[in-house]
């Protein structure tokens, strides 16, 4: 397991605009929390001075996003609207870079020509899945074919790249979403999101799950294979900077997501258990059957050590027999490694 630096993000919703297909899975609304509206400038620089606030003072990089809807597909003169509020703050280096998501199928030369001027630095592609069977069962309106050649043309022009997948979309399986994985390490990109498909309100996958012709991923499943799919891309030292839905008031309401593998901590329960089965490899080679043990870990991953109510601990003590189990950090180690001493 590899962890990555992230950057401070401050986030500008444009829920849901410039989007020219209803996803089967989406609600905007609800997983934003926020209106199909444009920000007004006032509201935009008073949510960057706001973030501002956290930057540290070794300088943290710091990216505005615009996220939640499709950036390219706004109308030119919204888009020259938003990057105008925002191009002042990179100017004075407050902040390093703007960043946005869009669909594949926005992404083409004069499109690319008009945002030359601005500060973009980052730019993510909305690509759910690299299999068109899936693609078309989500209504996602785009193909695979369109999301090589997007990614493609981005890297000619200079962009960071990042991609987005699902899992649990109608039609996927995790066979193919393994399939989705490869595809998208051989773009190449410089990190990656995934989300687990969720059963929203108001959303056509709802009236599927109502009729009972949609079974969402359980929360176990989801897990299990969001932690192939994290080892997968570490392993090519792709970073995975989100697993889940940002937790809000919205997705916590059960009226909001019907269904679906939605925790609000949903990345640190994969990260724990990725390190729950580093510390079950260091014990057993250990032979720590029936022993007290400490466990030392980089300092990032001491609470995932210690899992979800320290429930990580606990499963160990069953497994091995442990008596008592103490978790310390040591600064040297790899933020991947457990040390176990006896």
């Amino acid at each position: 397991m590899t962890v990555f630096p992230k950057p401070l993000v401050i986030p500008i919703f444009i829920p849901n605009l410039g989007c020219p297909h209803q996803c089967i899975f989406c609600n905007q609304r609800a997983v934003t929390g926020v209106a199909a509206k444009m920000s007004d400038a006032h509201h935009i620089r008073s949510t960057i001075k706001h973030y501002l606030q956290y930057k540290k003072p070794d300088r943290t990089v710091v990216e505005l996003s615009f996220f939640g809807g499709n950036f390219l597909g706004l109308p030119a003169q919204w888009i020259n609207r938003l990057l105008t509020d925002v191009a002042p703050f990179v100017a004075d280096g407050a902040v390093d870079g703007i960043r946005f998501s869009t669909r594949p199928d926005t992404v083409d030369n004069a499109r690319l020509r008009y945002i030359r001027k601005y500060p973009v630095t980052t730019i993510e592609l909305g690509v759910q899945s690299m299999n068109d069977g899936v693609l078309a069962a989500a209504n996602r309106g785009h193909t695979a074919a369109q999301t090589r050649a997007a990614a493609a043309l981005l890297r000619e022009n200079g962009y960071r790249v990042g991609l987005q997948m699902m899992i649990g979309l109608p039609e996927d399986t995790p066979e193919t979403s393994l399939i989705t994985a490869a595809a998208m390490m051989d773009l190449k990109p410089d990190f990656v999101r995934i989300y687990p498909t969720l059963v929203l309100a108001d959303s056509p996958l709802a009236d599927l799950y109502a009729q009972g012709h949609y079974t969402p991923l359980s929360l176990e499943a989801c897990v299990l294979q969001l932690k192939t799919l994290y080892r997968l891309f570490a392993a090519r030292g792709i970073p995975v900077i989100r697993m889940g839905l940002q937790a809000s008031s919205e997705l916590n309401d059960p009226s909001v997501v019907l269904a679906g593998p939605y925790h609000p901590a949903l990345g640190h329960m994969v990260l724990s258990d990725i390190m729950l089965d580093a510390a079950k490899q260091a014990l057993a080679e250990k032979k720590a059957h029936g022993k007290d043990a400490t466990l030392t870990v980089h300092p990032a991953g001491y609470s995932r050590m210690q899992g979800l109510g320290k429930q990580n601990l606990e499963t160990l003590k069953q497994c091995f027999g442990l008596g008592r189990v103490f978790v310390r950090t040591d600064a040297e180690l790899p933020e991947d490694a457990v040390r176990v001493s006896c």
